[in-house]
């Protein structure tokens, strides 16, 4: 539920809300990174997030249009990766869970979701490709979803592009993304057949970022640079001993991705390859994933998007 297209002014984004009924969140047309977004809980907190999102928006992406959504609260952020070529056909790759979140940003990705069922899968993955069938989509893409404790889903948003998380995909599937882009984009047509998961695994973001200051931004020079490595580990990164991480550009310096049999020998691995992972000169966020590993509930399963809330550090 939310508006039926941009919100022209306050006004129209007042009326929207009373019928959307607060708690809403108005979202940047042209947002990513959770740039843009204001939770707004009742009427008289609106025209300062409205404010706020516009300028935030405009600033970052030159495009200051806003619409507006029903706020569910705690819900699951999941996700389903889509293929379509050129010929009308579409299939899912199966879902990835996004729900470790500081500010609307993904801190770590896993492939299957703890949360997930069979018949749950089926039903957002056809809605998946009805939604890519319906623009005619070509290209690898995700079709992202907000699922209640109920697991009914919402639609979110779509990315039509290769994720920051296709990796975790790559792993358990044993499918080429960037591979798969390239052909569809070159007129191949797709296999047509639905993916699901055969082994488990976990993304941990490489932030050069203070996790015990709020994760504030930690730029300057790596001195020491040291990687894991082993059966079922991989790192996407473009970091080294000497390399100088700038102030004006994201923070993310690498993606430590581990794959297993099952999702507690990922967690295992993940422990390890972090123990392993040396970065010194900056502060990141390697401690951040070292802590959330022994954390009960993620070693359970049982978070939301606002576990950061009361994860402490």
């Amino acid at each position: 539920p939310g508006s039926k297209g941009l919100l022209k002014d306050l006004d129209d984004a007042r009326e929207t809300a009373k019928v959307v009924v607060y708690p809403i969140i108005l979202k940047a047309t042209a947002g990513g990174g959770g740039k843009g977004m204001r939770i707004v809980w009742k009427e008289e907190d609106l025209e300062a997030a409205w404010d706020s999102a516009r300028q935030e928006a405009g600033a970052a992406f030159g495009n200051d249009g806003i619409y507006m959504e029903k706020y569910i609260e705690e819900p699951r952020h999941i996700e389903i990766q889509i293929a379509g070529d050129q010929y009308g056909n579409a299939c899912h790759l199966s879902e990835r869970d996004c729900s470790i979140q500081r500010r609307h940003q993904k801190l770590v990705e896993e492939t299957p979701s703890p949360f997930m069922t069979d018949e749950l899968r089926e039903k957002m993955g056809e809605a998946a490709i009805k939604a890519a069938k319906a623009v005619k989509y070509e290209g690898v893409g995700t079709v992202e979803f907000l699922v209640d404790k109920n697991r009914d889903f919402y639609f979110m948003e779509m990315n039509t592009r290769i994720q920051v998380e296709h990796t975790i995909t790559e792993e358990v599937i044993d499918y080429d993304l960037i591979k798969e882009q390239i052909k569809l984009a070159a007129g191949e047509k797709i296999s047509g057949k639905n993916y699901i998961p055969h082994l488990h695994a976990i993304q941990c973001r490489i932030n050069a970022e203070d996790p015990s200051n709020d994760f504030r931004p930690s730029p300057g020079k790596i001195t020491s640079y040291h990687s894991p490595g082993g059966h079922g580990v991989r790192i996407d990164t473009h970091a080294y001993a000497g390399y100088v991480i700038p102030s004006n550009y994201d923070s993310m310096i690498g993606k430590l991705i581990c794959v297993a049999q099952t999702r507690e020998e990922a967690i295992l691995k993940m422990k390890r390859a972090l123990d392993e992972y040396i970065i010194e000169g900056v502060k990141t966020t390697i401690p951040f994933h070292q802590k959330l590993m022994d954390n009960p509930d993620f070693r359970a399963g049982n978070f939301t998007t606002a576990f950061m809330d009361t994860f402490e550090y």
